[in-house]
């Protein structure tokens, strides 16, 4: 089974990806691979940010590796979080602070139509082209509740409900929440690609 380096610490996005492309890859995210850092993200885009992250692993291991980033865009907060989404209320990464801080924006405003958006990045390296950078991107429309729902997954899930949905991330099982996610379309072109390789 081909394996791929998953620039990440966040096992419950290794989870998710292992579960969309089953047994035709195996993911390895960077404590199973050895590396033991925190790689920033400085970056305005989602996408300058999962290159960055990427490239660093890369750097260390030379071996084709990919890397995401993702973000919650809520329209009538001129598409914050975004980019900032992990650490809206503070370097802490503390997502019931985030949430608490989204709700708190939204309080008494109609409009709470929002977007996940997902840049994933490969490095990959073969003898015929070299090093290649390649992007995929995914994206899943909704609304943010007034309150939480559900317990499951993580982030924002619990106050996101998918377009096409009557309950949130939250409450939905991994399969349910995969027919709707916008990490799962970015993952599908992302693997769709290597396949051909």
């Amino acid at each position: 089974m081909p394996t791929l380096i998953f620039a990440t610490n966040n096992q419950n996005k290794v989870n998710e990806i292992q579960s969309l492309v089953g047994s035709d890859f195996k993911i390895i995210p960077l404590k199973e691979a050895g590396i033991d850092i925190d790689i920033p993200e400085p970056h305005d885009t989602l996408q300058e940010n999962a290159n960055e992250k990427a490239v660093t692993i890369f750097n260390i291991t030379n071996q084709n590796c990919f890397s995401e980033d993702t973000g919650l865009e809520i329209d009538a907060l001129n598409g914050e979080p975004g980019v900032k989404s992990a650490r809206y209320a503070g370097e802490g990464r503390d997502f019931q602070a985030n949430i608490d801080k989204v709700l708190l924006h939204l309080d008494g405003i109609e409009n709470r139509s929002a977007q996940f958006r997902t840049v994933i990045c490969l490095l990959w390296k073969d003898e015929v082209n070299g090093l290649q950078t390649h992007y995929f991107e995914g994206t899943c429309k909704g609304h943010i509740a007034s309150e939480m729902h559900g317990e499951k997954g993580f982030g924002y899930d619990p106050i996101f409900i998918p377009e096409g949905a009557s309950k949130s991330f939250a409450q939905m099982s991994m399969d349910e929440k995969n027919t709707y996610s916008h990490r799962q379309k970015a993952v599908t072109q992302l693997f769709e690609f290597l396949r051909l390789k």
